[in-house]
């Protein structure tokens, strides 16, 4: 048998399906807002953590490099200041040297005048000494002649 609705039934079912589906749509997008929104907000926040790690590491890294390049700069200057102190030290010892070199060369030039002084002095000290033992041989030779004459003529 055939079911035949009244316009009256049919636009008051109508109107409560219509409200039913009105009724679960709103919920369903309800729902789907909070968990879209739950969502977004959860990404949101993980995004922020992401960032502030990242922001953080980043931070760290560069001031670990700065720390790094200001010792590298220390290092620097440190290297500059001993190969600065090593040119003052050769310079220094270069004069020293110079000096050294110039006080020996004197001493040599005085050394070498010394010689030839005493060279000659002892030269003519030589020639002194060769006619006096000429002198003396002289005088021994005629104390000779002198007691040999004289032992023959007595």
């Amino acid at each position: 048998m055939p079911m035949l609705f009244l316009p009256a039934d049919t636009s008051k079912m109508m109107q409560s399906k219509k409200k039913r589906l009105d009724f679960l749509t709103k919920n369903y997008m309800e729902g789907s807002q909070q968990k879209l929104e739950q969502l977004w907000n959860n990404q949101y926040s993980q995004r922020q953590k992401l960032t502030e790690q990242y922001s953080q590491q980043v931070s760290s890294a560069r001031q670990q490099w700065e720390t790094e390049a200001q010792r590298a700069e220390d290092q620097e200057e440190q290297l500059n200041n001993m190969k600065r102190q090593q040119q003052k030290i050769f310079q220094q010892l270069k004069v020293a040297h110079k000096q050294k070199l110039k006080t020996v060369k004197e001493m040599d030039r005085s050394h070498e005048t010394f010689l030839q002084g005493a060279q000659q002095e002892l030269k003519k000290d030589m020639a002194s000494l060769q006619k006096k033992i000429l002198a003396d041989m002289k005088q021994q030779e005629m104390a000779g002649v002198r007691e040999s004459l004289q032992s023959m003529l007595f």
